[in-house]
């Protein structure tokens, strides 16, 4: 009997829809941390603080992903990407479905933000397992040389999840009254990402293995705790892979939750006249992931990093003077600033998966990516609110350039083993 092997469109399409809906799920949560939880779960707190509360249960999911790549990484080492995809899939969209259902802090006092925080650690620990096995189902299958090119497939659920998210938030806030929005219209994506899931366990359960994990399963490579073997022999891998991707989640998570949480509250933009200014952005975003790509293949990862995370240090000189100057200077902030994005995002998934060997190579590509979401991104919401606050809005962009920095200084040191194609 033949085996059945895998259509490059397949694989493709089984990974972009997993991280489309894993990312939806994700920027859902991240949208109403901004708009809706500050006033429902923490109405006891001044504005200000009730939205530094919501950032930091923002904030859970980025400690719960390392776990998550430890657990699912585990299982995608031992027993196959397939298996662990699914079941990653399955433990997000569950958590997200939840938060729709979740009484406010009217109804049950101090257990709502309470049952928050424990759906959003349930949204980190599937999207700490989902990431690492998207890009190993397309690098895997991939033919030589086109790694990032076909890397870069799981990188595009990023920006389309995007999109349907602000999408969704865009249509619930113009065609409902405030009241409406915040008493029940808020919860409607949540409950229909029911839907996507169900969607892409139907994709992700018509794949097969990859032909290298197949390959490790009958040559039996395959190590018993995936997870000692990565931090006894791979350490150097798995720090400076961290830091190669610290600039890239600094970036997004300001250019995105930060900044829509400034302009709303801060520069006097309406939620649906920033939503726009943002999914423009977000197009630009799309357009440079295949183009970094094409060009990793092409030239080497490398040198398409390294122009782009100094480029994103020098926007951050520019962050106050176009965020704060109107609505050209924001349209600018978010065409610029998502278009390095793209740069930034489109290469590192082969990036972070490249140095491993196969046998931990779902777990030390979950972990160097959930790593650098700790330090890159869980908190900078938060830091960034507080830099504007208590400094100025210039100090935000002193923090990407810092960021870029440590980027840039960890690809030098990793020299071309770590980013060779």
């Amino acid at each position: 009997m033949v085996a059945q092997v895998n259509s490059p469109a397949r694989i493709l399409v089984a990974s972009l829809v997993g991280t489309t809906i894993e990312f939806f799920d994700f920027y859902i949560f991240a949208t109403a941390a901004v708009l809706v939880f500050p006033h429902l779960f923490f109405p006891t707190s001044d504005p200000a603080s009730a939205v530094l509360q919501s950032f930091a249960t923002f904030s859970i999911a980025f400690f719960a992903r390392p776990l998550g790549a430890a657990v699912f990484g585990h299982f995608g080492d031992r027993i196959g990407r397939k298996a662990t995809l699914v079941a990653a899939l399955t433990t997000m969209g569950l958590s997200t479905v939840l938060i729709g259902f979740l009484p406010g802090y009217e109804t049950i006092g101090v257990f709502a933000p309470l049952l928050l925080a424990i759906c959003r650690f349930g949204q980190g620990l599937g999207l700490g397992g989902e990431w690492g096995g998207a890009v190993l189902l397309a690098t895997e299958n991939a033919p030589p040389h086109r790694r990032s090119w076909y890397a870069m497939f799981p990188q595009l659920g990023a920006p389309l999840g995007f999109v349907l998210s602000a999408t969704s938030f865009l249509l619930l806030t113009e065609t409902l009254t405030n009241a409406q929005f915040l008493a029940w219209g808020w919860r409607l994506p949540f409950i229909a990402s029911l839907l996507l899931v169900m969607l892409g366990l139907y994709v992700r359960l018509k794949i097969t293995e990859t032909p290298e994990f197949q390959k490790a399963v009958d040559t039996e490579a395959r190590v018993a705790v995936p997870l000692v073997v990565l931090i006894r022999n791979h350490k150097r891998a798995l720090v400076l892979g961290t830091l190669v991707a610290l600039a890239t989640f600094v970036l997004f998570y300001l250019m995105t939750v930060f900044s829509l949480s400034w302009a709303t509250s801060k520069l006097g933009y309406s939620r649906e006249r920033y939503l726009e200014i943002q999914l423009i952005g977000v197009a630009f975003f799309a357009a440079t992931i295949p183009l970094a790509a094409w060009l990793s293949d092409r030239y080497g990862r490398r040198g398409v990093l390294v122009i782009a995370t100094a480029c994103t240090g020098v926007f951050g000189l520019f962050f106050e003077p176009l965020l704060a100057s109107g609505l050209a200077g924001a349209l600018a902030f978010n065409v610029i600033g998502l278009a390095l994005m793209g740069f930034n995002y489109g290469p590192i998934g082969a990036a972070l998966a490249s140095p491993f060997p196969v046998s931990v190579r779902y777990t030390g590509a979950s972990m160097t990516f959930n790593l650098a979401g700790i330090f890159g991104a869980s908190l900078a919401p938060y830091i960034a609110t507080w830099l504007a606050l208590n400094f100025s809005l210039a100090w935000v962009g002193y923090y990407l350039l810092g960021a870029c920095v440590l980027t840039l200084g960890a690809m030098l040191m990793s020299r071309d083993v770590e980013l060779s194609s």
